[in-house]
């Protein structure tokens, strides 16, 4: 089983930390990004290193939090090849993984719940892409390219 990065910004230290532990007690290898308590940092930096990871295979997918999971989610998808979903609930991260095959989750350290947030990791994880899907995706990595 491949490598997870989880990354945060200073807004959602606490909520990194659990991730990263609900991670390791489901058997994942983890990488961890960001700032200690009380250290301020610019997501974008975050987004960029984790993002980068997945897109070279470094990772086989990652976590972003930030306060909202905005920011990090757009700074992750400037990156080609990574498709990042932030996500607010179950159902959406499950639809993250099976239409979109999202390979960084993006979540709202302030938004969400660490109970909820930690079901909606395990959604995405546990939940298959569905390969009908693929030429909305392939549509997508168009646009990577040409613009």
């Amino acid at each position: 089983m491949a490598r997870i990065d989880v990354g945060s910004d200073h807004a959602a230290v606490a909520l990194r930390r659990a991730v990263v532990a609900h991670l390791v007690a489901r058997g994942r290898t983890v990488r961890e990004v960001g700032p200690a308590v009380g250290e301020r940092v610019d997501y974008p930096d975050q987004a960029a290193d984790v993002a980068r990871a997945v897109a070279t295979g470094d990772a086989s997918l990652g976590v972003m939090i930030c306060g909202t999971g905005i920011g990090v989610s757009i700074a992750a998808n400037k990156v080609p090849g990574v498709r990042a979903a932030l996500v607010h609930d179950v159902t959406t991260a499950r639809f993250a993984a099976q239409h979109n095959d999202a390979n960084v989750l993006c979540l709202g350290g302030r938004l969400l719940a660490e109970p909820l947030a930690l079901e909606c990791i395990d959604a995405w994880l546990d939940t298959a892409f569905e390969g009908r899907h693929q030429h909305r995706l392939d549509k997508i990595t168009a646009l990577e390219n040409d613009g």
